[in-house]
């Protein structure tokens, strides 16, 4: 230590000791001013920072220079949130950007020298192809079954070439992957929401956050393909486990978004998906990659007994589809089986298709209500027992509107029928040190005839990231004083079963993650209904790949829905995943039928909590014991 202490030029020490001074010093003037906020005097350390890059010693090696700035400044803005409680605009920016500007140059110029090396750029070809078509395959696009192969040349690549051009390949593959796959997400710039540069900012980062994953199965992938085990491949063949409770890792926290996992690619196929009721999504993802991987592999290895694994996609869309055959062929499988029984509801679903950009007009609100409600009175029949109206029917907080609640609850006494309708709502702080004067709420209430009372009401409970909410605002509570166009909401915790039919509201997002599923079908559910509103995303694959989402979350736990989109797709699907009635996007649609009830216990509705948290656990263990075998491998190989 010391003599790399001694080794280092004085210029660098007298810049340590200038830059720390100046933070300091800055630190203790700041005054006291709440949450995020703007104090000039935090540009000195830069300024400082700045002139020495004019000194050589002191900025050689540049990464040197810039690491040490970055840490002190870093160390400040720390000081100064956990010990006032707030954090300086400027502190932020001369922290973050300087190292951001650095570390993008350094992987650019990574870049430009992985292009220039052919073992890369074939390496990139192959996995771009294999990640392109894969992003062709979920619905409604039409590769779904050769899923089993698609990702073929990215095993390949992986298997014939280094770790890091394995890594800059599938980065740049699953970009694309990516792109292909939330495309949709720049619709929301049609809509003033928030400046369309943060938006694109922020697809962009998704699309490059998600393509991380893809990396991070790349990275370990290269690291266990050779590891052996007493002679056995042990990491290698649990690998496609690995890459189950990766993707597991994507519907916990505040940063959940489980949309595109590989097992939905089967979703244009009702045969298919019936061994959801046993194994569920992460099983049909484990199907995908194994397939793949023993593939690959075959193609490295002589000799004809090596090739067996080339039939093996063939056997596993037989045995798929000859399961899926025998379970639609049973009594209680015929479409909608017992929805015609007296005890079961009659439901009726309006899709207003009302533009987003006109949705929350103060001007048209008036004219909204009236065209859905009068959708209601013009078409749905006498004798419904359940009218659902889109999330954010009522396009304002609902508390703010006493007119159209009075009008809902005459609705739903003339009609003789509950409503379920969808509006924002919100509650006062009445805290004093409280960060929020209000909690907002995305929420959908309940009329039922003849009650006069507030409506019930459901709040939803998981928030889009970035969209409805900043992650970690609970944990960091200044992040609440950012305004990046969001949301802003808090979600809720409750999951409601409203009687006489016993059934759960699930508001948009809600009704993907399982957890949320058979949490409602524990508390005594018998079907799910889901109200959102994909008209954000405009004329794309994102209604259609939405709705695929919900039709496994019913076969998997045999749970039926009734799901509203505001601009489609609405439609109705029984337990097995039948589905009745699709409405186009973006049409005017009224529909109605009479709704069946669970009756229907599958194996994944009692062990898909235990598999998942099971995926979890093994993935954090998988990924030590590949860190560490590799690391007595190259200890072994370097004595």
């Amino acid at each position: 230590m010391r003599k790399v202490i001694k080794a280092l030029p004085k210029a660098y020490w007298i810049f340590l000791g200038l830059l720390f001074v100046a933070e300091l010093g800055v630190y203790l003037i700041i005054p006291d001013m709440p949450g995020l906020y703007t104090w000039k005097a935090q540009y000195i350390p830069f300024i400082v920072a700045t002139l020495f890059l004019f000194v050589r010693d002191a900025r050689k090696p540049f990464n040197r220079f810039i690491y040490s700035y970055a840490a002190f400044a870093f160390l400040f803005l720390a000081l100064d949130y956990l010990i006032a409680g707030h954090a300086g605009l400027i502190q932020i920016s001369v922290t973050f950007i300087p190292l951001g500007l650095y570390l993008l140059f350094r992987f650019s110029i990574w870049n430009v020298k992985k292009l220039r090396e052919k073992d890369s750029r074939t390496a990139l070809l192959l996995s771009t192809i294999a990640w392109g078509a894969m992003a062709l395959a979920f619905p409604p696009l039409p590769l779904g079954p050769a899923a089993l192969l698609l990702l073929v040349p990215w095993f390949i690549a992986l298997n014939h070439y280094n770790r890091s051009s394995a890594i800059f390949a599938t980065f740049w593959a699953s970009m694309v992957y990516n792109g292909v796959n939330y495309y949709w997400i720049f619709n929301v710039m049609n809509v003033e929401t928030a400046p369309s540069a943060i938006i694109f900012l922020g697809v962009v980062l998704l699309v490059a956050f998600f393509s991380a994953y893809s990396v991070v199965a790349a990275f370990v992938y290269t690291l266990v393909k050779d590891i052996r085990i007493k002679g056995y491949r042990v990491l290698w063949i649990l690998y496609p486990i690995f890459y189950a409770g990766l993707e597991m890792t994507r519907t916990r926290g505040d940063f959940a978004f489980p949309w595109s996992h590989l097992g939905y690619v089967f979703g244009n196929y009702l045969e298919l998906l019936q061994a959801l009721s046993f194994v569920g999504i992460f099983g049909y993802t484990f199907l995908v990659v194994i397939s793949n991987m023993l593939v690959a592999d075959a193609l490295d290895k002589p000799g004809i007994k090596s090739k067996w694994p080339f039939v093996l996609p063939a056997l596993i869309l037989a045995a798929l589809f000859v399961q899926g055959k025998i379970t639609l062929s049973a009594l209680d499988a015929i479409p909608f089986h017992g929805s015609a029984r007296p005890d079961t509801p009659q439901i009726a679903m309006v899709q207003p298709c009302i533009k987003q950009g006109e949705k929350w007009s103060k001007e048209r609100y008036d004219r909204i209500i009236d065209k859905t409600l009068g959708m209601v009175h013009d078409s749905v029949k006498r004798g419904t027992d359940l009218i659902i109206l889109a999330e954010t029917a009522i396009p304002d907080h609902i508390r703010r509107q006493p007119t159209t609640i009075d009008r809902m609850h005459r609705v739903s006494n003339r009609m003789n029928a509950s409503i379920l309708v969808g509006a924002l709502d919100f509650k006062r702080n009445k805290e004093p040190d409280a960060v929020r004067r209000y909690e907002v709420y995305n929420a959908a209430f309940l009329f039922t005839p003849g009650d006069k009372h507030f409506p019930q009401r459901y709040i939803k409970k998981h928030l889009v990231p970035f969209s409805e909410r900043i992650p970690f605002d609970d944990i960091f509570p200044i992040l609440n004083y950012v305004d990046l166009g969001e949301g802003d909401f808090v979600p809720g915790k409750e999951t409601p079963v409203y009687e006489p039919f016993l059934w759960t509201p699930f508001i948009c997002y809600d009704a993907i993650f399982g957890d949320l599923v058979r949490e409602a079908i524990r508390a005594g559910s018998k079907f799910m209904v889901n109200i959102t509103n994909d008209g954000w995303f405009g004329r794309s694959t994102a209604p259609y790949q939405h709705v695929n989402l919900v039709r496994y979350r019913a076969i998997e736990n045999g749970f039926p829905a009734a799901r509203l989109a505001n601009s489609g797709v609405s439609v109705f699907i029984d337990q097995y995943g039948h589905m009745d009635q699709n409405t186009p996007i973006f049409e005017d649609a009224v529909i109605q039928r009479k709704m069946q009830l669970k009756s229907r216990e599958t194996l994944y509705q009692n062990i898909g909590d235990r598999v998942e948290d099971a995926l979890l656990y093994f993935f954090g263990i998988y990924l030590v014991a590949a860190i560490v075998c590799s690391l007595v491998i190259r200890l072994k190989q370097d004595n």
